[in-house]
């Protein structure tokens, strides 16, 4: 006879077991599920959640993410510009994770956009922000870091889950940052995640070193899609990173999408919008946890954001006149993207924070608050309707925007902008770490392979023993059942 102790353990367990089928079968019938069926599948997460308030296995922390894109214009960055960065990324609020997204870090010429890849500018941008991050009123940079990091695919690499350190790895086994040389960056608040460069495109994550600690980051992988000339170069295109940090999945998409203000040129957009959703894919690997990731950018709670260069459908004296008068919400009336956005095109079920500051391209040259053209024109400058080409949008549940703003950098013709975001991540509790918590899995994500039945009762036992105690492990399967 059991005592009452082990009693309300037994039901622990039973409810236990009851959800780990339930999941189970889930899995075995998502080849199975059409658009009607979504729903169905809703609602299993939603009998999990309300199970799991009476036996949690998952705690929700907020994240408050940094989202920024600049068009530098092909320029390399200097040491005064980290007064601009310090602006930029707001440091005075400062947030978890700084995503920021570049576009044209090299001039769009023919030798970078067809030749090998050079890593000396991406280097020189992170060099930059490292110091800005982790120097926040020091002197402007002039001195590059010891050892500092190539910059053409770099990506941090999780060492194990108990140990929450860092080491960071680099493409074909290079070994960027060596444990020994870990000391030398102890101070440092932020740590580089993740960056990655195509021709010009370019982006750079960083996270706060204490949150390492903490959050088990995983599953770092990246993908490049180039759609520029004849549709398959990399002057124009996106480059995005995936990365699970402990149950929650993230897809971040740093772009760049066709240029130009005729009537049609947003189809070529829309055109390279579907052509990075189709051609971005994040395989799995030996590499690979346990965790099950999605292969494609849907599944992910997802950020896009670059020079995309949606126009307005206005006339330019139109537009100079609404921008005069600061009528940001008139204006937005005649917005590409805005138009897209509502009528379900190439961005059906996105969201975009409200747009409350002038449009970002183009100024007149660097060091130049005046857009380009107008009326009087002036000699050798291009005509161009002033329009918000600079954009962040997002899709994914309980994602918060919490500030939606442009700085006021004179660095290049584009001005920087930035997005700051909370957003939930699972934590998994320690005191049981082998229940893992089901991603959002759309119907195009292959399912994760099913676990083999000696694995399975592997975990069954390991959770009966800490669950009903050493005498339910040693009973048979017949007196388990009558329990």
């Amino acid at each position: 006879m059991y005592s009452e102790k082990q009693k309300s353990k037994t039901k622990t367990f039973r409810g236990w077991f009851t959800r780990k089928n339930k999941r189970e079968e889930a899995h075995d019938q998502l080849n199975e599920i059409s658009d009607e069926s979504e729903d169905e599948v809703d609602n299993l997460d939603d009998g999990f959640d309300q199970s799991s308030d009476i036996d949690p296995c998952t705690s929700t922390n907020e994240l408050r993410i940094f989202v920024g894109t600049w068009n530098v214009a092909g320029r390399s960055p200097v040491g005064s510009l980290a007064v601009d960065l310090d602006e930029w990324l707001n440091l005075k609020d400062a947030a978890d994770m700084y995503v920021l997204g570049f576009q044209e870090i090299v001039p769009l010429k023919t030798r970078n956009v067809i030749g090998a890849e050079d890593p000396t500018e991406a280097t020189n941008w992170n060099l930059l922000i490292g110091k800005t991050l982790n120097d926040k009123y020091g002197s402007p940079w002039s001195t590059p870091m010891k050892n500092p990091i190539s910059s053409y695919h770099y990506h941090y690499d999780k060492i194990s889950d108990s140990e929450r350190r860092t080491s960071f790895s680099g493409h074909s086994g290079i070994q960027l940052l060596s444990s020994q040389d870990e000391n030398l960056y102890d101070g440092n608040k932020y740590k580089l995640m993740a960056s990655k460069k195509m021709v010009g495109v370019f982006i750079s994550i960083w996270m706060k070193k204490k949150l390492l600690r903490k959050y088990c980051v995983s599953n770092v992988k990246f993908s490049s899609v180039a759609c520029g000339i004849m549709g398959y170069l990399g002057n124009k295109g996106s480059v995005s990173v995936s990365m699970s940090i402990e149950g929650t999945s993230f897809c971040f998409i740093a772009a760049h999408l066709a240029s130009g203000e005729k009537k049609g040129d947003e189809g070529r957009r829309n055109h390279q919008v579907s052509e990075i959703f189709r051609r971005t894919s994040f395989p799995r690997s030996s590499e690979d946890d346990d965790n099950p990731h999605p292969l494609t950018i849907l599944g992910h709670e997802i950020f896009w954001f670059g020079d995309l260069n949606y126009r307005l459908y206005l006339e330019d004296n139109l537009a100079r006149y609404l921008i005069n008068k600061q009528d940001w919400k008139a204006l937005q009336e005649f917005d590409q993207l805005r138009r897209e956005l509502e009528d379900g095109g190439a961005f059906q079920g996105w969201r975009e924070g409200n747009i409350e500051f002038a449009p970002t391209y183009k100024y007149a040259s660097s060091n130049c608050n005046r857009y380009s053209g107008g009326l009087p024109s002036k000699s050798g400058e291009k005509q161009r309707t002033p329009a918000w080409c600079d954009r962040i949008l997002w899709y994914g549940k309980g994602v918060k925007q919490l500030s939606y703003f442009r700085s006021e950098s004179k660095f290049s013709d584009h001005r920087p902008v930035s997005a700051l975001f909370s957003i939930p991540v699972e934590v998994m509790k320690p005191t049981n770490p082998r229940v893992v918590p089901m991603q959002t899995i759309l119907p195009t994500i292959t399912p994760p392979r099913k676990r083999e039945a000696g694995n399975s009762n592997e975990e069954t036992k390991s959770t009966l023993l800490s669950l009903m105690g050493k005498d339910l492990i040693e009973a048979s399967p017949t007196n388990m059942q009558k329990v």
